[in-house]
């Protein structure tokens, strides 16, 4: 079975398959989960039975519940950083490449302020100032996530501006959005779909880590970084209860960058060079 025209490694159908199964979880879990996500059906920290498979966190929930909608709640939200932090990068970095002079010196200058204040710090400010609600939450991060996606939008529409192609819809008289979108947008397409699997793992472990600090997602919403804070102290008990959501994570990450891997190898592959067998 090939993909994108090309056949997937062993790693890569690894990765394929475990996305594919948080995606199916993610879209199903209201109907999957055995319980409520808030509902306390049995102690602090209950060992693992054969009602609740994964035991039970510090105040008696389901653990594999709560793991379902968090990895639900977190990774819904990382999609949206990453959807929206695109959208503003690759419409700014197009339209800088195209028109460059003033515009492009305006949008460029602007993102290496951006660039030079550290991006936790960053969000943390903006946080703590307005609130960790999730509109707050995704609009703070996509913004400072876009600048990212500028440079390498930029980087290459300046690279096809100048071709043949590009320049014969210009004398066509093609309009700006027609030229970005029909001429530049389809040609680099595949750096940034890579770009995109790269910085939805960034902005994941970027979501969890502000849940572990207390400033991500709130309860009573279910999330993957907030619930390794909330049973931390397990450990010292020995526990599995954090291990799970952190497990959890990491799973999902290595699954994306498998997946990511795979995907700039065949972008990688010299023009005319054929598919993996």
């Amino acid at each position: 079975m090939k993909i994108f025209g090309h056949k997937p490694t062993a790693s890569a159908w690894f990765g394929l398959v475990i996305v594919a199964v948080f995606v199916f979880l993610a879209l199903f879990t209201p109907w999957l989960a055995p319980y409520g996500e808030s509902a306390n059906i049995g102690g602090t920290w209950d060992e693992p039975s054969a009602d609740m498979w994964l035991g039970a966190d510090q105040i008696g929930r389901d653990m594999l519940t709560r793991v379902m909608y968090g990895s639900r709640m977190t990774i819904g939200v990382a999609l949206a950083i990453t959807s929206l932090s695109f959208f503003i990068g690759i419409v700014l970095g197009f339209i800088s490449a195209v028109l460059g002079g003033w515009v492009d010196l305006f949008f460029s200058r602007l993102v290496d302020v951006m660039l030079s204040i550290p991006g936790l710090i960053f969000a943390l400010i903006i946080l703590g100032v307005f609130g960790s609600s999730i509109p707050v939450l995704i609009l703070t991060i996509a913004v400072l996530d876009s600048t990212r996606v500028f440079r390498l939008a930029r980087a290459l529409g300046m690279n096809l501006s100048v071709m043949e192609y590009v320049e014969a819809a210009r004398l066509r008289g093609e309009g700006l959005w027609w030229v970005i979108s029909r001429e530049i947008l389809p040609n680099a397409r595949a750096p940034l779909v890579s770009e995109f699997g790269l910085r939805f793992c960034f902005n994941f472990l970027f979501i969890a880590g502000l849940s572990f600090l207390g400033l991500g997602i709130q309860p009573p919403y279910a999330d993957l970084g907030g619930m390794v804070r909330e049973n931390a102290a397990a450990i010292n008990f020995g526990m599995m209860a954090p291990i799970y959501p952190a497990a959890t994570i990491a799973l999902l990450t290595v699954s994306v960058n498998l997946v990511v891997d795979w995907m700039l190898s065949i972008d990688a592959r010299p023009s005319g060079a054929p598919a993996e067998l």
